[in-house]
């Protein structure tokens, strides 16, 4: 095995060591940010549902009464 100028023997594995941390630190980074994206768009979706059910039960009572 040759080395270049200042290079020493287990560089190479520093540098695999190196490389899976990153890979892990963007592995998790991307599973993060899909999680928070899911649950953001879930708390975004409920109130939504909520809301626009009492409001058309709000509505059709109203319209009930009003035609009696």
């Amino acid at each position: 095995m040759v080395f270049a100028p200042g290079e020493k023997p287990g560089n190479e594995l520093e540098e695999v060591k190196l490389q899976n941390a990153s890979k892990q630190i963007v592995q998790n980074a991307i599973l993060q940010a899909v999680q928070q994206v899911s649950q953001e768009s879930l708390r975004r979706d409920r109130p939504r549902d909520s809301r626009a059910r009492g409001q058309l039960g709000g509505r059709e009572l109203t319209k009930k009464h009003e035609k009696k």
